[in-house]
């Protein structure tokens, strides 16, 4: 039961010192505190070895670092704010070194018209406009009509009409690329699955079709025996 005229507080992390190497915990960031406060020398860097030991321990993964050691250092050193007088076999890093900005990754610009084609659709049609036309564009249009298709089965089960992939190429293009008229892709069987990359649960196993013929050749195997 709360005495009274007691007040209880809750101390939530959001209201203490943020962390410099959050993966070690708050522990070790009491640990770098009192080893500072001891005066002598030769004792604080005792200290400071065992602790760059419990940081070893509560972050195993460093060893997959080369020179992981020089790493714990530079980490006690980072949680100590730069300001730790001990005799350590690797110096004290400078603190501007890890002050600056990361280099950003260049990105794509442009967004992707058309997710379900992909931004290598868009590349090869950019390329197609620049081709003369003649048989040569033609087929190669109509290859790439066959792979749109097959691409957009994936993604959406229904059939599509020719027209529509037709209609797709000249607006992924701009209308830069018209498909030649007359142009027909081939026919999809009836029985063609097309499936989502990763979504396949016997990927690499023979089909059913496949399993039932195998079937059926072992029990015709078997009765001639």
């Amino acid at each position: 039961m709360d005495q009274p005229g007691i007040s209880h507080t809750l101390d939530y992390n959001t209201s203490r010192e943020r962390l410099a190497m959050p993966e070690y915990g708050r522990n070790v960031l009491k640990m770098v505190e009192q080893l500072k406060t001891i005066p002598d020398k030769a004792k604080r860097t005792e200290q400071a070895r065992a602790v760059v030991k419990v940081m070893e321990l509560l972050n195993p993964q460093v060893h997959t670092l080369d020179n992981f050691e020089h790493k714990l250092w530079d980490h006690l050193y980072m949680i100590a704010g730069f300001d730790l007088d001990v005799d350590s076999p690797y110096p004290c890093p400078v603190a501007e070194d890890f002050a600056t900005d990361p280099v950003p990754i260049p990105m794509k610009g442009t967004r992707i018209k058309a997710f379900h084609y992909g931004r290598n659709i868009e590349s090869i049609i950019n390329l197609l406009c620049e081709q003369p036309d003649g048989e040569v564009k033609t087929e190669m249009i109509r290859s790439l009509a066959i792979y749109m298709r097959q691409q957009y089965l994936i993604w959406n089960k229904d059939s599509v009409a020719d027209e529509t992939i037709f209609a797709d190429i000249e607006k992924l293009s701009d209308y830069r690329l018209k498909v030649p008229e007359g142009i027909s892709l081939s026919k999809i069987a009836g029985d063609a699955n097309f499936s989502r990359p990763g979504m396949g649960i016997n990927v690499g196993q023979p089909g059913s079709g496949q399993r039932n013929r195998q079937h059926k050749n072992y029990k015709r195997a078997y009765k001639k025996k």
